[in-house]
């Protein structure tokens, strides 16, 4: 009789596992963040997220960012313990905290002169440091608190990627920056939360570095040998049934390195010009004989 495996418990492991690895990889993170924020961001009103409320906030009424974040991630908490659950909530919570404190710490970089350096480079600048900053809190699990909060509930319901759904949730918070900003900061806000979302996944997932190909072809045993006899790759033959036509066919499923990716698909294609083949970005590769 097969033991039956208690989800919580799997949880707890894993985040018991490494903590003081994951908690340093958190806060330098989130401190990554909260730099750009000050030393770029705020000096050019970048607007995304509770972020961008803050830089809304602090020009129409004076307040500090840090005091609209903190107030904003109150509420969002409230939104967290509702739609992703408690323990979601406890692991929102360090982020909700600390990320207004550290943009308070860190307001004397405002001040700092980087001197005459263009617009777009700025730019630039603050979507790679924060998409690495996020991407490395969300890989810990933990998130900076704010819309990452309604990005996760977005991506939980919605299914897409953290990035995805953080292009989709801070949208409506960017479209008002055109009112208070303007358009070219508009333009330049888009920009940024594309790179952002980019730079997030890529840490989160890694960059790849194999391929997953799925053929149905006729010739299946040329394949096959092509593959091991030839690329000395192993191969995983899978049953398949077409949803129209109901036919049984047998679907062949390799991971190659992405340096092999153009010879393996000619090799296909000479083999068999018909075959049909999916391939897809393969980032992690662990197990097997």
């Amino acid at each position: 009789m097969t033991e039956k495996v208690d989800n919580k418990v799997i949880l707890n492991r894993i985040y018991a596992a490494h903590w003081i690895k994951r908690y340093f990889t958190f806060i330098f993170g989130l401190l990554l963040v909260a730099i750009s924020y000050n030393l770029f961001t705020r000096r050019i009103n970048l607007i995304y997220g509770v972020g961008g409320l803050g830089i809304i906030g602090e020009e129409l009424f004076g307040i500090e960012p840090a005091t609209i974040i903190f107030a904003c991630n109150m509420i969002l908490l409230l939104l967290s313990y509702i739609f992703l659950g408690k323990d979601n909530t406890r692991n929102t919570l360090m982020g909700s905290i600390l990320y207004p404190l550290f943009i308070k710490a860190t307001d004397f970089l405002t001040y700092v002169d980087i001197g005459e350096i263009e617009t777009i480079l700025i730019v630039g600048c603050a979507s790679i440091m924060t998409g690495i900053g996020l991407g490395l809190v969300f890989k810990t699990g933990y998130t900076s608190g704010g819309t990452d909060i309604l990005n996760q509930i977005v991506s939980k319901y919605a299914k897409m990627s953290m990035g995805k759904s953080m292009y989709f949730t801070d949208l409506i918070i960017i479209i008002t920056c055109i009112f208070v900003f303007g358009f070219s900061t508009f333009i330049y806000s888009i920009i940024n939360m594309y790179i952002i979302s980019l730079m997030t996944d890529k840490v989160i997932l890694g960059i790849s570095s194999s391929k997953t190909f799925y053929i149905i072809t006729t010739h299946e045993t040329d394949v096959k040998r092509f593959i091991t006899q030839n690329l000395s790759h192993g191969v995983t033959v899978l049953e398949g049934r077409g949803g129209y036509t109901g036919n049984v066919e047998k679907v062949i499923m390799c991971i190659v390195p992405t340096n092999e990716y153009y010879l393996f698909k000619e090799g296909i294609r000479m083999i068999d010009k018909d075959a049909f083949f999916i391939v897809t970005d393969a980032y992690e590769v662990s197990g097997g004989v």
